[in-house]
């Protein structure tokens, strides 16, 4: 597995990808595949940073994060359905923690609560709860003004 930064070259694979993420996640994000290109190349020019890890075959997973004062959020990761359970993702963050990401910074990621897949695997990589964001979503007629 070789792993390189993407570029604005990139968008649309990101785009792809996260669009595959979204559904995979169960977000309820409705963006098409091309706004999330759009969406992509802007987070990379305003300080976000994508790692794309790819072998012979092609990309098999991508990071989008960014480095902040006193942590690093990994806003997306994503393995592509077809290379799952092979150890793939554990492999991906592996090298991003040794390599790439700094060593003296906590990391950390959201998770939708719904999707145990993702919990899982992030538990299995070490990381713990930390928050637990709770909304109220509208009700059509039903909230007060």
């Amino acid at each position: 597995m070789r792993h390189r930064f993407a570029t604005r070259d990139d968008a649309q694979v990101l785009g792809a990808l996260n669009h595959q993420l979204i559904q995979d996640e169960g977000h309820r994000n409705r963006m098409t595949i091309p706004q999330l290109a759009v969406r992509a190349e802007r987070l990379l020019a305003s300080g976000y940073q994508a790692s794309i890890f790819e072998d012979n075959s092609g990309v098999l997973a991508y990071a989008l994060y960014r480095e902040e004062e006193d942590h690093l959020y990994l806003r997306q990761f994503f393995v592509q359905r077809h290379q799952r359970r092979r150890g793939v993702g554990r492999q991906c963050i592996k090298m991003l923690s040794s390599e790439i990401w700094p060593r003296n910074k906590r990391i950390t990621v959201n998770v939708l609560c719904h999707n145990q897949p993702g919990i899982a695997f992030w538990q299995a990589m070490g990381f713990t709860d930390y928050c637990l964001t709770l909304e109220l979503t509208p009700v059509a007629g039903q909230r007060e003004k």
